[in-house]
């Protein structure tokens, strides 16, 4: 079975979709059902504009249904903060320049009060259909198709805002350019500080908030020579225990599952998770478990933590309701045989979902004759069964 359709291949597509699922206040209730929607190849003739995307998309009726997007465009007061965020850097401007979108210019621009990005009210959808919701499921699946059209060139996200990228490139290149007779503007005067006087004089302001916690934990530093070796260590061995320290740091500060809330075999999978293959088989070997459970674990932890390693590991059994619904959604999806249901686990071909007890559905692949996970959890077994 192929893998999932994802959407956001580039940095900047999967920020539209991040943005849509958490920033932009939208019903997470309607988005997963957009979701499959959009996997299904359900949507045609989608059209970007200047604050405008237009599409149709195919439903329960004959006609597709119109589908009409209005993104609220930037004033000019706005749009000044962001060409002027984006010359505050050489580097920001060569990039649009280049047709690349930097990263830490999106975040400047938001900081500014000129989010590229849409947030809470920016949104304002219409469909044909007789679904009141907001967004109905046709607008859901145009939500992340557009992050395709992202993909394809950051400047969407410009034309969204209302300039295509001729306008939002010409106007840089006016303001690096000095008009006839003017003299270049001459950089601004390096600040060389205060005096210790005058540090001492000055008042104490408010703390600054924290930066917000590193994606994923740095690595530890290269000890040059290994321990004695009466200690029986090594310096490889040290610096995982570093690393391993650095990550469950990192979880803490994120507000994360800590080392002393795991089980043996959880503590054990998540430490496998962050190793290569022959780390995670010397591993293997000091815990006493087979190596291929091992790798498996750590498969599960990557894809899921805690909760994909149970549903690895545990068959239990849940009431009826949950797995009525799964039934009901795998023989909507049209997938070949008939669905068959064991405990928490339902499977149909090659394709198999099982049911945690954190009330959430995951996603197994059958691969020879064992079963991988496949990607997080869902809330819904729609989301997962395409």
């Amino acid at each position: 079975m192929p893998p999932r359709r994802t959407f956001g291949r580039t940095w900047w597509g999967r920020a539209w979709v991040d943005a849509l699922e958490q920033r932009a206040k939208l019903d997470p209730n309607r988005l997963p059902r957009g979701r499959t929607y959009a996997r299904k190849g359900t949507v045609s003739e989608l059209h970007v504009a200047a604050g405008d995307v237009r599409a149709r998309v195919r439903g329960s009726r004959p006609q597709p249904y119109k589908v009409t997007i209005t993104m609220r465009t930037f004033t000019d007061g706005e749009w000044d903060t962001l060409l002027g965020v984006v010359g505050t850097q050489l580097g920001h401007a060569a990039a649009l320049l280049d047709g690349e979108l930097p990263g830490a210019l999106a975040e400047q621009a938001r900081e500014a009060g000129a989010d590229l990005l849409p947030g809470p009210g920016d949104l304002r959808p219409r469909c044909s259909c007789p679904d009141s919701a907001n967004p109905c499921k046709h607008v859901a699946a145009v939500y992340y198709l557009v992050a395709d059209e992202v993909d394809r060139d950051p400047f969407t996200l410009f034309l969204l805002r209302g300039r295509p990228r001729a306008d939002v490139l010409a106007e840089l290149r006016a303001r690096r350019t000095p008009a006839r007779g003017e003299k270049p503007k001459l950089p601004k005067r390096v600040d060389e500080g205060l005096t210790p006087r005058a540090a001492y004089a000055r008042r104490p302001g408010a703390i600054p908030a924290l930066p917000p916690p590193p994606r994923v934990a740095g690595p530890p530093a290269t000890l040059d020579l290994d321990p004695p070796p009466g200690t029986g260590w090594t310096a490889a061995a040290l610096s995982g225990l570093a690393a391993d320290a650095a990550s469950l740091a990192r979880d803490l500060l994120t507000g994360g599952v800590t080392a002393t809330e795991l089980t043996f075999e959880e503590d054990l999978a998540r430490r496998a998770a962050a190793r290569s293959g022959a780390e995670a088989a010397a591993l293997a070997t000091a815990a006493g478990v087979p190596e291929r459970d091992l790798t498996r674990w750590a498969e599960a932890w990557r894809e899921a933590g805690r909760g994909g390693l149970a549903a690895l590991r545990e068959t239990w059994q849940p009431g009826p309701g949950p797995l009525a619904e799964a039934q009901a959604v795998l023989a909507e999806a049209g997938l070949p045989g008939t669905p068959k249901v064991w405990r928490n686990r339902l499977t149909q071909g090659e394709l198999q979902l099982r049911y945690g007890r954190d009330a959430r559905w995951y996603r197994f692949i059958r691969a020879g004759t064992e079963w991988h996970l496949d990607g997080p959890p869902s809330a819904s077994p729609v989301d997962l069964a395409y």
